[in-house]
């Protein structure tokens, strides 16, 4: 499973970042946008190996407080779904 996810994040779009957060209603401007898509680039290995390692709180500052709690939900319900799988 791992390396499955971590084949569609190198493939990864911006686009398709955009278009998850709307699917999650998650308005992400322009700049939140770029940060995450180049956050998502730049870690997701590391993030995929240990995602235990990963504080979500450290980036709150990147975003408004409305789209960080809803990132923020979105984060812990896609992590205790695939947690099991890395």
């Amino acid at each position: 499973m791992y390396n499955m996810i971590n084949k569609y994040l190198n493939n990864l779009t911006k686009e398709q970042v955009y278009d998850f957060a709307i699917s999650k209603n998650i308005l992400l401007n322009d700049e939140e946008l770029n940060f995450t898509y180049n956050f998502i680039k730049r870690n997701h290995s590391e993030i995929l190996k240990n995602p235990n390692l990963f504080d979500i709180d450290r980036y709150q500052s990147y975003y408004t407080p409305t789209t960080f709690e809803q990132i923020k939900k979105v984060y812990i319900e896609y992590l205790s779904k695939y947690q099991r799988f890395l």
